[in-house]
């Protein structure tokens, strides 16, 4: 792993998880975090809208992996509400600080990470994850690709960052200038360096057993997403 990131350490200080949670929320609605995840979403809203054309809105659930403040699930009920879907949300964190925050904002959690999902094969109808892969080692991250698609029944979503040095410095400026702490500072950039190429995530992809490709985004993006096999 490349560098150290507040919200690797268990131990810390609940105030400063909480700051840095509000400063990635602000970053995720300002730079593209957020409509990266929705925009990969909108496509299955859809075509479950065509399918069914009788103007009932379809149930689905909806898993967020490393949810932080549940800034993003929140956007993709409003996202499935306009194509006629009706979307539960869940999220999953393993600071309880982030628990407890995404909770008070109405938001259902669980205090895990992708290595333990108390899931069945098929159990629910998307499975997020956004800036998560990065804080855990490449063959944890494969692990965590391989089970997502064996737990979701409709949809995955892989968003997480590109790496590149013009976002670093984009990233380092634009939260000065938005007041953002210190350690937010430090942790986009180190978050950065840990991000991945097209070519590095579609090796993950491919050693999991999911066949699809990566493409990247505005704002140092890159996401994956696709529908399971249901062989």
């Amino acid at each position: 792993m490349i560098g150290s990131e507040l919200l690797d350490d268990p131990r810390a200080d609940p105030i400063a998880v909480g700051r840095e949670l509000r400063d990635i929320a602000r970053l995720n609605a300002l730079f593209g975090g957020t409509r990266a995840v929705v925009r990969e979403l909108e496509p299955f809203f859809e075509r479950s809208g065509r399918e069914t054309g009788n103007g009932k809105r379809e149930a689905w659930t909806l898993l967020d992996i490393g949810t932080g403040l549940g800034d993003i699930p929140r956007a993709a009920v409003a996202a499935a509400r306009r194509r006629g879907v009706e979307l539960t949300p869940m999220g999953m964190d393993l600071s309880r600080t982030a628990a407890r925050l995404a909770r008070a904002g109405g938001l259902a959690v669980i205090v895990a990470d992708g290595s333990w999902l108390p899931l069945g094969p098929r159990s629910v109808d998307v499975i997020v994850a956004s800036q998560v892969l990065h804080h855990v080692p490449r063959a944890v991250a494969v692990r965590w690709i391989a089970t997502f698609d064996r737990v979701a029944r409709r949809a995955v979503v892989l968003a997480d960052l590109r790496r590149s040095r013009a976002a670093m410095a984009g990233v380092w400026a634009a939260s000065v200038g938005l007041a953002m702490s210190g350690v937010t500072r430090h942790d986009a950039v180190v978050s950065l360096k840990r991000g991945y190429t097209t070519r590095e995530l579609d090796a993950m992809l491919q050693e999991a057993g999911v066949r699809t490709a990566a493409g990247y985004r505005l704002g140092a993006r890159i996401v994956a997403a696709w529908s399971p096999s249901t062989e």
